[in-house]
């Protein structure tokens, strides 16, 4: 083993400055929270399947079911923009199947197009039979944390840590158990159930976290991913996602990143007294909305157009862009550069380096 071990820090040693750069970077980010001005300021983008892949020059069949096609992809990512921080960082996922497969849903997963799930809760009364999935052997959870643990290793030798447990949020589950339309409208007509449903899903969201944190010591981070949260209304907000999501962020780690890039406008102003201390949403606010709505008690990685701009625009749209945010924002404290959302198929290296610059030199 410690052959191995050697040998693996022969071929993925970097120069000390990699590994001093990416402790900086974990700093800056907790800097960041605490309200600290950092100049430069840091910049950061959530990077997955929707992008990774592809601008790799691989298909997301491959990324997904070789360990090799992942870990290079990674590597390549975070060696050609070593002034950004990727987060969550070597994210290991299944797209969105890997919370819903554990539930029993059929997964989909076409060679070169996102993979998903098909719901298995048919009807109303369907709920009363679902049980919360076994985190340690149920669908593709344990395949998704093993890829993380045999890989730690050589994430470290490179100097990177494994900083986040990460999972959707209970509404975007129950949304690919049932199907968006359904469960928006079980809302209205039957909240005991949803309470139900949502109930065995935090649970289970709970217990997963739990494990990641278990199996790599080295998490001190969360990322929960919801969308849904952004289709419902200020009183269905309190009702159905405040308590799930207040309990879910009682973690205890340093950092408790949720993303919502659909409109948080009813729902934001609560993030902080969830837990919540970094956000990345969509661009239905500005920046200084997002701030007066939270008190700046929130970071925010944020938000050019990700589509529009970031992926379809030239190296100099990039550019406006980011300026227009810098100078439009008045308070740059509690402020991580990004886009709205995750990064969007097709962005180009050109254009991720042109933002990269605008905020650093």
């Amino acid at each position: 083993m410690l052959a191995t071990l050697e040998a693996m820090a022969c071929v993925f040693r970097r120069p000390a400055k990699v590994k001093i750069m990416t402790e900086q970077q974990w700093n800056d980010l907790l800097a960041v929270l605490r309200g600290e001005q950092r100049r430069p300021l840091p910049v950061a983008f959530i990077i997955d399947c929707p992008w990774l892949p592809n601008w790799y020059g691989v298909n997301i069949l491959d990324y997904f079911s070789s360990d090799e096609v992942w870990f290079a992809a990674n590597k390549k990512a975070i060696e050609t923009f070593s002034e950004c921080m990727f987060l969550p960082g070597f994210w290991s996922e299944f797209g969105m199947c890997t919370e819903p497969s554990a539930f029993g849903c059929k997964c989909q997963f076409p060679e070169n197009e996102f993979p998903f799930a098909e719901k298995n809760i048919l009807t109303e009364e369907d709920i009363d039979k679902v049980t919360a999935p076994n985190v340690t052997t149920d669908g593709l959870l344990p395949f998704m944390l093993n890829r993380l643990v045999r890989n730690r290793a050589r994430i470290e030798v490179m100097g990177h840590r494994i900083r986040f447990s990460v999972s959707r949020g209970p509404l975007n589950i129950a949304t690919f158990l049932m199907g968006t339309t359904e469960f928006l409208m079980m809302l209205g007509t039957d909240p005991e159930r949803t309470h139900k449903l949502l109930r065995i899903i935090n649970t289970f969201l709970i217990e997963w976290h739990a494990r990641q944190r278990q199996a790599i010591d080295s998490i001190d981070g969360m990322l929960v991913l919801d969308d849904i949260v952004g289709f419902i209304g200020e009183r269905d907000f309190k009702e159905f996602a405040l308590p799930y999501l207040k309990e879910l962020f009682a973690a205890p780690v340093s950092v408790k990143f949720f993303h919502n890039d659909a409109d948080c406008r009813q729902s934001v102003k609560y993030y902080p007294d969830l837990g919540i201390n970094l956000y990345n949403p969509g661009i239905q606010m500005t920046m200084n909305d997002l701030h007066r709505a939270t008190g700046n008690r929130l970071a925010i990685l944020g938000n050019i157009p990700p589509r529009d701009v970031l992926a379809q625009g030239t190296p100099d749209d990039v550019r406006a862009a980011v300026r227009k945010l810098l100078s439009e924002t008045a308070d740059h404290t509690h402020l991580i550069p990004s886009c709205g959302g995750g990064m969007p198929p097709g962005v180009t290296t050109a254009n991720i380096r042109a933002f990269i610059e605008s905020v650093r030199y």
